[in-house]
């Protein structure tokens, strides 16, 4: 992110932007918290293993020591000598090794979790650009990095000056105790040392992870019309949006079309409302509207249903009633069951008339509907 731009981001980064900055590996990291991680760890690890990696160098070094005259004075023999030697010591301090490099991979995890990026590992050529190496050196975040790499040099270096100068005495003494004993007192210092400076690096890394948080908050965020394009690119094109919406709407319609010649009878208004209704004995719990329309969509349900010879009753009422309280494919309420029973069985019976002759059926002068259903009437 420039730097002069940072006035216009004033809006926190979207979701969107996390997420993308996450996949390409761009996340808040401490390198203090690192350090500090791996300075417990080794101190850990030497605690678990000192005494045998101590015994074990012990032996390499006695044995490295303990050398024949022709050996010596032979490079050929001498040369294996010391690779053996080289590897034995690199096998004395493996487990420890392994342990470190677990925890380096494992301690940025603390702060951003696990993660693993590709695009973090392509090659980046504008990173060899010498113009925007200075830019990065000069700029307000190397100008903190410096200030952090200073402090905490001043922080260890002082608690180690701190704690010489505390034992200065201590130190002089070393040179007229015995051995054994200068080792011990060695060691007391070498562990008082270490735990200040463990304390130390403890308030530099209490101070380092909430910046390095805040800073990645920082630079990540957005102006205004940052916001607005990503919100129209995630709600895309209206207009393709529109015509994504039109295609639809003409496939519904197109499926819901075919289901006409289907129907067992089609209520009308007689001309504003067309309702097609299908019913059939042991399968359906209820009759079903399987197309219903206004205006010209309703004037295609009607003549699809004459051409392929479907009754079409003119109970406007019923017709009004079903297009406004039952959805499409969908059963209709138990509160027309009675109106929608009487416009079955006359085509039912108009049915049986023109297969098999006899009285001609006559639909009922009125069929009612509950009140409250007829919403165009009212």
């Amino acid at each position: 992110m420039a730097d002069d731009s940072d006035l216009e981001r004033t809006e926190p980064a979207s979701p969107k932007r996390l997420e993308k900055a996450r996949e390409e590996g761009q996340v808040p990291r401490s390198q203090e918290l690192t350090t500090f991680t791996m300075l417990i760890a080794a101190s850990g690890g030497l605690w678990v293993t000192g005494s045998l990696l101590m015994q074990k160098l012990s032996a390499i070094l006695e044995n490295g020591l303990r050398m024949e005259q022709e050996v010596a004075f032979n490079p050929a023999r001498l040369l294996p000598r010391l690779f053996q030697l080289a590897l034995d010591g690199l096998l004395a301090m493996a487990p420890l090794f392994g342990w470190l490099i677990i925890v380096a991979f494992a301690a940025p995890m603390l702060l951003s979790g696990w993660l693993f990026s590709s695009k973090a590992l392509l090659p980046d050529f504008k990173r060899l650009n010498p113009v925007n190496g200075l830019k990065r050196v000069f700029s307000s975040r190397g100008l903190v990095e410096l200030v952090k790499a200073i402090a905490k040099a001043s922080v260890i270096g002082g608690v180690a000056a701190m704690v010489i100068w505390n034992h200065k005495q201590d130190v002089l003494d070393l040179t007229g105790m015995p051995l054994d004993i200068g080792l011990i007192s060695v060691g007391k210092l070498i562990i008082l040392t270490f735990v200040l400076i463990v304390g130390a690096m403890l308030l530099i890394v209490a101070i380092d992870v909430p910046f390095q948080l805040w800073n990645h908050t920082r630079q990540l965020r957005m102006s205004k019309e940052e916001l607005r394009k990503e919100a129209k690119e995630d709600d895309g094109d209206p207009q393709v949006k529109g015509r994504i919406r039109n295609m639809q709407r003409q496939m519904a319609r197109r499926r819901m079309m075919a289901e006409v010649p289907k129907a067992d009878v089609v209520v009308t208004n007689p001309t504003h409302y067309a309702i097609a209704l299908k019913y059939q004995d042991g399968s359906m719990r209820a009759p079903k509207v399987v197309a219903k329309g206004t205006q010209l969509i309703a004037a295609r349900i009607r003549e699809l249903a004459k051409e392929n010879h479907i009754p079409v009753l003119e109970v406007p009422p019923l017709a009004r009633a079903l297009y406004h309280h039952v959805e499409l494919d969908s059963e209709i309420p138990e509160t027309l069951y009675t109106a929608v029973a009487h416009v079955l069985a006359y085509v039912f019976q108009l049915k049986q008339y023109q297969t098999a002759g006899g009285t001609a059926p006559q639909l009922p002068s009125e069929i009612a509907i509950p009140e409250g259903m007829d919403q165009a009437g009212q």
